[in-house]
Order: C-alpha cells, then structure tokens, then sequence
C-alpha cells in the first residue's frame, strides 16, 4: 500500500506540470475558440528568453519581468498582425495561423537566442521528502503549489474582475458580446499576455527538469490528453485532466510495464484520452455544444 500510495501520489505531482502547460491552451480557446497551436512555441520562446537574459547577468527578479513584459509586447503584436486581420475568418483558418505562427515564434528565438540547450536552475533541488512517512518528490511538490497558487490567481481575476467578465461574455457569446460594447480586441490581447505568462511558469518548470530547449515545444503534444479528458474550456478541467493523466500513466508503468516489457508511459495518456472521446467527447468539464436543428 505504501508503495502505491507513493506512485499515486508521485503521479499526481507530476500531472501537474501538464496541466500548467493546458491551461494556456484553455484561455486562447475560451477566448476565441480555437486550438492555439503556438502555445508550445510561446511556452519555448517565453524561457529560451528567460534563461537568455539570467546568463547575460541580469538578476532573476529582472530577467523575469523583462521577459514578463516581452510576451506583453509579443500578444500585442499577435494581436495586431496576426489575430485581428482573420477575425471573421473560420475556426479552422485561425487553427491554421496559429500552425504558421508557431513556426514564425521557434524561427525567431532560434535567430534571436540559437539553438543551445541551456540550463535552468530555478534552485529547487529535486530530492526526495517524506510525508507523513511517504516519499515524494520535492520539485514535483513545489511545482504543484505554483500551479495552485496560478490557478487561484486565474480564478480571481476571471471571476472577480470586469476583464473577467469580459472573457466569459466573450467565451459564451461573442456576437452578444460585441453588442454590449465589449472591445474583442483587446479582451484577445489580454488573453494571449497572460496565456504567455502561463506559458513561462510552466517553460521555467520544465526547463529546469530537461532543460531549455527546443524540444520544449513538443509539450503542446503531451497536452492534448489532458485537454481532452478535462475539457477544453474549463480551467478546474485542465488541471483535473493533468491529474489523471499523472497518475494513470504513472500507476500504469509501475503495475502494467512489467508484464509488457514497460514503455508505457509515452503512450498510455492518448490511449486513455481516446477511451474518454468515446463515452465523454466534451472531457469531464467541457461544455457540450447544442445546435438547433
């Protein structure tokens, strides 16, 4: 039981470095209804940038915010080159300007920064402590709370807010939305920042695991399940699905691995992502769309 309970536990910790990287899926899409592809770029660009300016000698508290104001400025230029012109355009061709964008995003921090793997040391050591007599791990229990201390940050300003507000009139109806004054543009720009600043918590956190590199991108990949198993428009649903998905494929190579010769956990997410498009396609907190017929 002990060891199961450590694995369980070992699991969840870990979803959550999943779920930090989907929640800045769940606002673009809440925002404006579309998978933002660019997410794993922006999550690349947004510690490549980091990491850059701490090496040139700047001191952590700077560097962040710098960077902080450099994905400001980037979501006001998204906004303006990128998202603004395509706003009447269909689901599938803002899909595909953020495909495109993506690529523009990784181009630019390569020119900008090269192609160097660089590492992060954010100070947390990852060693192991004991709980109530179970063993986790320290830089999974630290990256948790920040994800609890982002998500109740999110959650007071969506909630709590006119900017909020905003963001759910937009999400729920953007036609009625627009009629009541409320400026899509800039409810966009607000979105893409803080979807950067997400983007950046959960780049510092992986980068400081595998360092910072291009292969960060491929984030966005292991985010897909989690997306589909918590829904797309939930934020609680985000970080449920990490949670599952944590978990599942953790208990899944500790239990199932060995009698298949491991290598589980690579696959085991979509596998249960796909078992939920089955008897769930709108994920456990996703809103199921309702057309007149």
């Amino acid at each position: 039981m002990g060891l199961f309970l450590e694995t369980l536990i070992g699991g969840l910790l870990a979803g959550t470095m999943y779920s930090l990287v989907a929640i800045g899926f769940v606002l673009i899409y809440k925002a404006s209804g579309v998978f933002n592809y660019a997410q794993g770029s922006l999550l690349l660009f947004a510690a490549l940038t980091f990491v850059t300016l701490h090496e040139k000698g700047l001191p952590f508290a700077v560097a962040l915010l710098v960077t902080v104001l450099v994905l400001v400025v980037a979501a006001l230029l998204i906004e303006r080159w990128v998202l603004r012109p395509l706003a009447n355009r269909s689901q599938i061709t803002l899909f595909m300007a953020t495909l495109g964008l993506s690529f523009v995003v990784e181009g630019v921090a390569q020119g900008l920064m090269g192609a160097e793997v660089h590492s992060l040391d954010l100070g947390i050591d990852d060693v192991p402590i004991f709980i109530g007599g179970l063993m986790v791990s320290q830089f999974d229990a630290l990256a948790a709370a920040t994800a609890a201390v982002l998500v109740t940050v999110l959650a007071l300003l969506f909630n709590k807010t006119r900017i909020g507000v905003s963001l759910r009139a937009v999400a729920d109806d953007t036609r009625a939305a627009l009629s009541l004054g409320i400026n899509l543009n800039r409810i966009w720009q607000i979105v893409w920042a803080v979807a950067g600043v997400v983007g950046l918590v959960a780049g510092m956190l992986w980068g400081a695991r595998q360092g910072v590199q291009f292969s960060l991108s491929f984030v966005v990949l292991k985010a897909l399940p989690v997306l589909i198993i918590g829904g797309f428009t939930s934020i609680g649903g985000a970080i449920a699905g990490g949670l599952i998905v944590g978990a599942s494929e953790t208990l899944a190579e500790a239990y199932i691995g060995p009698y298949i010769g491991g290598g589980i956990t690579p696959w085991f997410a979509y596998f249960l992502a796909i078992s939920f498009l089955y008897v769930r396609p709108a994920g456990l907190f996703g809103e199921r769309t309702i057309e007149r017929v």
